[in-house]
């Protein structure tokens, strides 16, 4: 059962849009799914919402901590909460896969993505799960800090939305740690990206 969404981003008006933030716009909407608010928690070091799950509270978490300092924020609620790390479900942005793909895993190495990095060091496990949101990787690995601190371009912002409504479409499964049945319908949802929308620097630079 996943008792803790926590969704990674950078907070403030200039991250708001960037690729970086989409596990804050994945979190945004299952708020809004949930008919449910995210309000500062000091204690918490970034924006919460309790609501009720299948048989447990349910948190909704966007660290405010910037993406290097997440486990801060994640590892205090769950903590306090008694949360282990396996009810928790961290949303993150993906290099690896093209925007409008999203894929749910658990465990593994952080891949280089300094949210689930110090998220794993605060947690002491990897043991969480992890919805990756594809936002696609500008080709050469010198590039990659500041494309996913830019805003996509419309078409590729259009693909990456698609992906995270599609993706609560798994929700119920999700709270009811029905974990197969929810990968099943993300990865089966999986479509190519359109050509023309994965030259994401050719398209930045026009």
């Amino acid at each position: 059962m996943i008792r803790l969404i926590a969704g990674l981003g950078n907070p403030g008006t200039e991250y708001e849009a960037t690729r970086h933030n989409a596990g804050f716009w994945f979190v945004d909407e299952v708020a809004r799914a949930l008919k449910t608010s995210l309000l500062p928690q000091s204690s918490y070091f970034g924006l919460m919402a309790r609501t009720q799950g299948p048989g447990a509270p349910l948190w909704l978490l966007q660290p405010m901590t910037y993406m290097n300092l997440s486990g801060k924020s994640v590892a205090a609620l769950a903590r306090f909460f008694k949360i282990e790390p396996a009810e928790i479900l961290v949303a993150h942005d993906e290099l690896d896969l093209l925007p409008g793909q999203v894929k749910l895993k658990t465990g593994g190495s952080h891949a280089g993505h300094n949210g689930l990095k110090d998220i794993q060091a605060q947690l002491g496990s990897a043991d969480f799960w992890r919805l990756r949101i594809g936002i696609g990787h500008p080709g050469v690995r010198a590039e990659v800090v500041d494309y996913v601190l830019r805003k996509p371009p419309a078409a590729e912002r259009a693909l990456i939305d698609d992906s995270i409504a599609r993706s609560l479409g798994a929700l119920d499964d999700l709270l009811s740690a029905e974990m197969a049945r929810a990968q099943m319908t993300l990865h089966a949802n999986n479509k190519p990206a359109p050509a023309a929308a994965v030259v994401q620097t050719r398209l930045e630079k026009e």
